[in-house]
């Protein structure tokens, strides 16, 4: 499997519902379908728009979010990030496992603005 650097959007060490209230977010590399990094980074002030450019600048291939805006979306899918949309409220290692395991379990964005 391919190396890959997830970002995932945090509040109080867990997925952040809502992409662009986090506190935080994770930054999780794998290698070999294994975590080998896992660093916390917070983000500037949010603006809409800023963190998919924000969160592209650490090499990001995929994005596991709760619910996340359409504009969000469409600015990683631009820079040629994916997004998993509807993750549940779980630890950010919890969701890469799941994520290589193909059991990462998704269901609608509840984001609609």
């Amino acid at each position: 499997m391919k190396d890959k650097i997830i970002a995932i959007p945090l509040e109080n060490g867990m997925l952040c519902a809502h992409f662009g209230h986090c506190q935080a977010f994770s930054i999780v590399k794998v290698k070999d379908g294994k975590i080998t990094e896992s660093n916390e980074v917070i983000p500037p002030e949010h603006v809409p728009g800023l963190y998919p450019r924000w969160v592209a600048r650490f090499g990001v291939s995929d994005v596991i979010a709760g619910g996340i805006g359409q504009q969000a979306i469409e600015l990683f899918k631009q820079q040629g990030i994916n997004v998993f949309v509807g993750a549940p409220v779980k630890s950010p290692n919890d969701l890469v496992k799941d994520f290589f395991n193909n059991s990462l379990q998704l269901t609608a964005n509840y984001c609609n603005h």
